[in-house]
């Protein structure tokens, strides 16, 4: 078997946060990280080269998306996720848990990405709509988001797709649930995500051996529980501990809808009960205040869509909050997207060309501004990492949490 698992290295004065590294079949991951979003097999807008060239270190896929589309059995073909999208990095995928009964209706979806904890009337469904994913003890039957036609989910499916997708980390299949979901309910999903935990176990040590040929894939156990204390810990003890036929979990995913407020709260949680020799990836997060929470509560590696999705609404990170660059003011601007910035599209275009870019619809302005955000997000986690190595870390902490919050852009609205 390839150098696969998770290295621990330095801590924290607190003793959650850590730097570590994790070890797959295409590479090293130096932690903590941040991981773009290749949803289809591609990071919307870029080419593999650019993704490398901002200084990610893998890219995270959508297993219910390349399921349906273009099918996981010719991306198996063309040789596994890395080689199919001509990424040469490690490879993340999800179990499409997430986007079965997100992109379902009937749930009251609170997305984690957002943290909103909400209960937002535009979130609820008119009771004559149809409910396309419905849950049962044994896996999801859902309406594809493409077509309508019927699909099921179980742990064994989810393994077998995501086995052939052929990523270097991939994710049990759990069941999402919300803040608006009863006591009673998160209860109840929570032991049949326990049940999925194990059922993916023996799928996932089944699947390895068939596919002896491949090279090994960690399997991540993926804690829920909401916000409550006892689930979470209860959810983080049982996977932790959970082994079957001598197969365990490689690492553990932290999910779930949960209050921005109350992140690094749960995180800590669930890193007190974890196992402190396999790494943790907190699923949908990347705003700054939001990374420094969850490393000083012991999460490892993080993914969001948000830096590219925001990129296309011309909404640009800097080091002094967000800003949007269609903006009248930066017509005429001639300098660099943001000032210092190393990447790409800062060292070869100004403000006043993707504004132009932006408001003549074209698809270059896409194309840069997920460069500068991707980077930026990316380079922020980098920094986290080495100030965590070297010791400066509540130093940089304040002048970047101050900087961002308090900078020129930082007050404006971030809907902007």
């Amino acid at each position: 078997m390839e150098n696969t698992g998770f290295t621990l290295q330095n801590r924290l004065e607190n003793g959650l946060g850590r730097t570590g590294i994790i070890h797959t079949p295409h590479g090293d991951i130096e932690t903590p990280a941040f991981i773009p979003v290749g949803t289809k097999a591609t990071v919307k807008a870029v080419l593999p080269e650019s993704v490398a060239s901002i200084g990610a270190q893998a890219v995270l896929a959508n297993a219910y998306h390349l399921y349906l589309q273009p099918g996981s059995d010719i991306v198996d073909g063309a040789g596994g996720l890395s080689k199919f999208m001509n990424w040469p990095g490690p490879t993340y995928t999800d179990s499409g848990g997430f986007q079965v009964l997100s992109l379902g209706s009937g749930f009251k979806k609170v997305l984690s990405e957002e943290f909103s904890g909400k209960g937002k009337s535009d979130l609820d469904v008119a009771p004559s709509k149809e409910r396309l994913a419905n849950v049962d003890d044994d896996g999801v039957s859902f309406r594809s988001h493409l077509d309508g036609s019927m699909h099921r989910f179980t742990p064994e499916v989810s393994m077998k797709i995501q086995h052939e997708l052929g990523a270097d980390i991939m994710f049990a299949f759990d069941e999402l649930t919300t803040l608006l979901n009863s006591r009673g309910y998160q209860e109840e999903a929570l032991e049949r995500t326990r049940l999925w935990a194990e059922r993916c176990l023996v799928a996932h040590r089944e699947l390895t051996e068939a596919r002896s040929n491949k090279p090994y894939q960690q399997l991540f156990g993926v804690i829920q529980g909401a916000q409550y204390e006892d689930l979470r810990r209860k959810a983080a003890r049982d996977l932790g501990a959970m082994e079957v036929n001598g197969q365990r979990f490689d690492g553990f995913g932290i999910g779930g809808a949960l209050e921005k407020e109350n992140l690094g709260t749960i995180v800590g949680w669930v890193s007190e009960e974890l196992p402190e020799d396999r790494a943790r990836h907190l699923l949908g997060i990347s705003e700054p205040d939001d990374f420094f929470a969850a490393v000083e509560a012991g999460a490892d590696t993080f993914d969001c869509v948000n830096p590219s999705r925001v990129a296309r609404n011309a909404a640009i990170y800097s080091p002094d909050g967000r800003f949007n660059v269609t903006r009248q003011q930066f017509k005429r601007d001639f300098g660099p997207l943001v000032p210092g910035c190393a990447c790409y599209t800062c060292t070869h275009y100004s403000r006043a060309y993707l504004h132009h870019a932006f408001k003549a619809k074209e698809m270059i302005s896409s194309t840069l501004a997920t460069i500068h955000n991707e980077y930026y997000t990316v380079q922020l986690v980098a920094s986290i990492r080495r100030a965590m190595q070297d010791g400066t870390y509540a130093e940089f902490k304040a002048e970047t949490l101050g900087r961002f919050y308090a900078g020129e852009w930082g007050r404006v609205d971030s809907a902007n």
